[in-house]
């Protein structure tokens, strides 16, 4: 079968799978760079003690788990538009309710239903990486309370080496259907500058972005761009 682009199949349906298996437990950190083995962790996201947070794209809930256990926010939100990831999520930490709520829906649809709920989002290669930023950054600023945050964790370029995109462009990454069918979807891979333009056209302010070096050499690492903007209160 040839490559495929689709918006309708599963294109996470494999996607730690093989992880839920073996490690059911919440994890004990909290890391923003690709490696998930070193640099800052939930001190990013500032005292979180009381206060509305969601995970965009939150996959197998991994993350938003251990801020659920570890950090004492009045909620987390797992928001998720996969289907296999939400019931994955929903198996390993389902019991966490309801300081963790785990969503299944898209990132965008999702913002705009809850404008002037969140203290603080955040992206860990998640959503943000993967829904057009022209279309979900004003949803998030939009979902923020004022004086709210967004943190979150991208590619500082392409795994392969190539640089990160000077303009607002998609690439087509590999992927596979549920059925194993060889598929395509979109990655936004975008310079500092790029985000800096994007977020402060979404109304966002005090935008910071600092570059997180690979920890290992090899194919597929890569160095993190982590990026943080307030919606101005």
């Amino acid at each position: 079968m040839g490559r495929v682009t689709t918006s309708t199949a599963d294109l996470w349906h494999h996607y730690g799978r093989a992880r839920a298996a073996s490690d059911r437990g919440v994890p004990d950190g909290f890391y923003w760079a690709w490696g998930q083995d070193a640099g800052p962790g939930a001190e990013v996201l500032g005292n979180l003690a009381g206060r509305c947070v969601g995970d965009l794209g939150a996959g197998a809930a991994r993350h938003a788990a251990h801020l659920a256990l570890q950090h004492q926010p009045a909620r987390v939100t797992a928001v998720d538009a996969s289907p296999a990831q939400h019931a994955m999520a929903t198996d390993l930490y389902g019991y966490l309710a309801p300081r963790l709520r785990i969503v299944h829906s898209d990132v965008v649809p999702h913002l705009h239903a809850m404008r002037g709920t969140y203290d603080v989002l955040y992206s860990v290669f998640g959503a943000i990486d993967f829904t057009d930023p022209r279309e979900l950054l004003p949803a998030t600023a939009a979902a923020l309370r004022p004086g709210g945050r967004l943190v979150f964790a991208t590619l500082a370029h392409y795994l392969s080496g190539t640089p990160a995109q000077p303009d607002v462009v998609a690439a087509d990454v590999s992927a596979k259907t549920p059925d194993g069918e060889e598929a395509t979807m979109r990655r936004w891979v975008l310079q500092e500058h790029v985000w800096t333009k994007l977020l402060d056209e979404a109304g966002f302010t005090e935008i910071t972005i600092t570059v997180l070096p690979a920890t290992a050499e090899g194919a597929r690492t890569a160095d993190t761009l982590l990026v943080s903007a307030y919606r101005p209160s």
